[in-house]
């Protein structure tokens, strides 16, 4: 059986399945989906795109009933958007999250949603508005160390001297504050560390800042992009930090004890406060301004990633809030989601929304073409019927 497409061209089953794939791994834009019509020409040509960052645990993202539905083209990128928006960006920001213990027997996860971050300041008359403050951390060796961070992690950001004005030297401080607090803390449990990750909105700007291997997605027109690194230890750049610093690496391990390169707290590895230690608290930060083209943002732990790529989490939730504009629902879908593929781990996600508004509809715009043959073409083919 073959379906015929806008050109009276036939298309097989393989191709459509194999264009599904291409769907749902995100790797569809508006010069791929030129290219397709070459794919129908000749099936090998097909280029793999790129793939999830643990191949060994990621489920195909079609085997999900979540995307199983026709209209999963929505949430393709790079076409033509109805109607088109030419406004100003005035970002309204709104969020949801969930959580799920998982296979696992202690929750460790903390998160914080702060929608209206002005209400939170003791003295905001001056501050820019419209402001937010979200965050995701992931603990170990206990809850002290998330539980801690997540309690304290915005107050030492907006305290600090630098704040709002050098927001950028401000967060760095905070965490650097909250790290050397759990050291401080006799109530903590020294052992006990935590991932962290954070974004700050003040109006068109936002600063994300991550130390572990939590992730900060952002939607763009149904693309994913990526404004966080994992910091695994193996990762070459914190491979050769670590190794410059006189850590070792056993088995994706730092010192054989962590699988993240950078964390709050976990003092029982970093000695005393000052040392260079491998096990950095250090932040990396990445600052956009949002365009019109942004939609919303995923903060997800690495239980999330370690079953979902970046973009089949984007096309779910485009896909979502197109359906509900809900970012609640959103956050517990892609939950349920890692909950099916086996996920290991606790699992924390929060989805930030941009606007109040869903995200528009993407029109996939028909190509047709004619098609010819060269007289050489049709020597070769006439000569490769007649050996038959």
């Amino acid at each position: 059986m073959s379906v015929t497409c806008g050109g009276g061209m036939a298309v097989s089953p393989q191709h459509i399945a194999r264009l599904d794939a291409k769907l749902c791994n995100g790797n569809v834009s508006a010069n791929s989906i030129e290219e397709n019509d070459e794919i129908l020409d000749n099936s090998n040509q097909i280029s793999a795109g790129k793939p999830p960052r643990n191949l060994s645990t990621v489920r195909h993202c079609s085997s999900s009933a979540f995307l199983s539905e026709p209209e999963l083209e929505k949430g393709i990128t790079g076409l033509k958007l109805l109607p088109a928006d030419n406004s100003v960006l005035s970002p309204v920001f709104r969020s949801g999250s969930f959580s799920e213990k998982g296979p696992k027997q202690y929750m460790e996860d903390e998160f914080i949603c702060v929608d209206n971050l002005r209400e939170h300041l003791p003295s905001s008359s001056n501050f820019p508005s419209p402001a937010a403050f979200y965050g995701v951390f992931d603990g170990h060796g206990g809850i002290d160390a998330a539980t801690f961070t997540r309690s304290n992690i915005l107050k030492f950001i907006v305290e600090d001297s630098h704040f709002p004005a050098g927001i950028k030297k401000a967060v760095k401080n905070a965490f650097s504050k909250a790290d050397h607090a759990l050291a401080d803390a006799k109530s903590l449990d020294r052992s006990s560390g935590t991932t962290a990750l954070t974004a700050f909105m003040l109006d068109r700007m936002m600063l994300i800042a991550n130390a572990g291997d939590s992730r900060a997605v952002l939607g763009k027109r149904g693309r994913a992009i990526e404004l966080s690194k994992d910091h695994k230890p193996d990762v070459t750049s914190e491979r050769i930090r670590i190794e410059k610093l006189g850590g070792v690496i056993y088995d994706g391990y730092l010192n054989g004890q962590l699988s993240v390169a950078r964390a709050l707290g976990d003092w029982h590895i970093k000695g005393s406060k000052g040392s260079n230690c491998p096990l950095s608290s250090e932040p990396e930060l990445e600052e956009i301004i949002l365009t019109e083209e942004d939609e919303f943002l995923i903060l997800g732990c690495d239980g999330l990633w370690d079953v979902m790529s970046s973009q089949c989490a984007v096309t779910m939730v485009r896909k979502a809030l197109m359906q509900h504009n809900d970012p609640e629902k959103c956050s517990k879908a892609l939950v349920k989601e890692a909950l099916q593929r086996n996920t290991c781990d606790n699992l924390t996600v929060v989805v930030i929304c941009f606007s109040a508004n869903p995200p528009p509809k993407i029109e996939i715009p028909k190509y047709h073409r004619r098609r010819s043959i060269s007289a050489e073409g049709l020597d070769h083919l006439k000569g490769a019927l007649n050996s038959l």
